[in-house]
């Protein structure tokens, strides 16, 4: 049996269980000729959704019973329609079109965002700098920044996962606030998110970098809970377009968010230049150690051996 054939058996089921639906009855042999009533007299079209609905069933059921699939299935659509009282016209085939490009436009934006933040994912980060680094419009570059939340296991050891859930969704909303148009967040995984910055030097996304962390320190997160108090470090990259990859890329900024984090956290860490020490932007920048790493990736203008 084909799966059409289900389908109206389905819709048999449904319009017989609705209130007012066709009567169950005795199965019988299919008539040496199908006789179809006419659901479109005036007078049957002017009758109760019930009555009209039961016409449709009546006719789907006999076209069914000869094999006609198709047909049978337009009139138990109709006849579901009508019992669960929706009185709007069928769509056109453009209407039904348009509808079925929305929800794949609906799902593709779906699949490229965090089920738990909203914010970008991982796929659509990827993708996106994979565009970005490969578009030379872009002009002066671009600047990856990498946002981690400090000592973020002990807000989970201490109020629980679910309130660690929380603190991420706001951070996203914290994380979002002024960054420049076109830039964007993404999680990158954990309590980990990255602000792709296009068309910024470095300077720029340094500063971009030291204001989002500014802003995270100084948040009220009393309403959260009146002790959570919450910092971020991050690693700040720049690339020229056609002249980087994505995986290196991201290598620096995680190797320079790292050095912030061992230099004390709550700071902004990014090199000038091929060879240049790891510098610390805002307050941060006087402390007294900053920890040189030993390598970094390869593909941006920090990437080799510091000294």
């Amino acid at each position: 049996m084909t799966d059409t054939a289900w389908t109206v058996r389905g819709l048999v089921r449904a319009a017989r269980r609705a209130p007012g639906g066709a009567p169950e009855r005795a199965r019988s042999a299919p008539p040496a000729e199908t006789t179809l009533p006419d659901t479109t007299d005036p007078a049957v079209a002017s009758g109760t959704p019930a009555s009209r609905a039961a016409l449709h069933t009546a006719a789907a059921e006999r076209l069914a019973e000869s094999g006609r699939w198709e047909p049978a299935y337009r009139h138990l659509r109709e006849a579901v329609r009508l019992l669960h009282g929706q009185h709007t016209a069928p769509r056109s085939p453009q209407e039904e079109m348009d509808r079925l490009r929305r929800a794949h436009a609906e799902a593709h934006e779906q699949s490229r965002r965090d089920s738990l933040t909203a914010s970008y994912n991982r796929r659509y980060l990827d993708e996106r700098l994979a565009a970005l680094l490969g578009d030379r419009s872009t002009g002066t570059g671009l600047c990856v920044a990498l946002a981690d939340i400090d000592h973020f296991k002990q807000v989970n050891d201490t109020h629980g996962h679910q309130f660690g859930d929380r603190v991420l969704q706001r951070m996203v909303v914290e994380l979002g606030r002024g960054l420049p148009e076109g830039a964007f967040c993404a999680r990158y995984g954990g309590e980990e998110f990255a602000l792709v910055l296009p068309g910024e030097d470095l300077e720029d996304g340094i500063a971009i970098s030291e204001a989002a962390r500014d802003r995270i320190a100084g948040h009220d997160w009393s309403s959260m809970h009146p002790d959570l108090r919450l910092t971020i470090s991050i690693g700040v990259t720049h690339a020229a377009v056609a002249t980087a990859e994505v995986d290196p890329l991201i290598g620096d900024a995680d190797l320079l968010l790292y050095t912030a984090k061992q230099a004390g956290r709550n700071a902004v860490a990014f090199r000038r230049g091929a060879g240049s020490r790891v510098e610390l932007a805002g307050a941060a920048a006087g402390r007294r150690s900053i920890p040189q790493p030993a390598e970094a990736g390869t593909g941006t203008a920090g990437s080799s051996e510091a000294p």
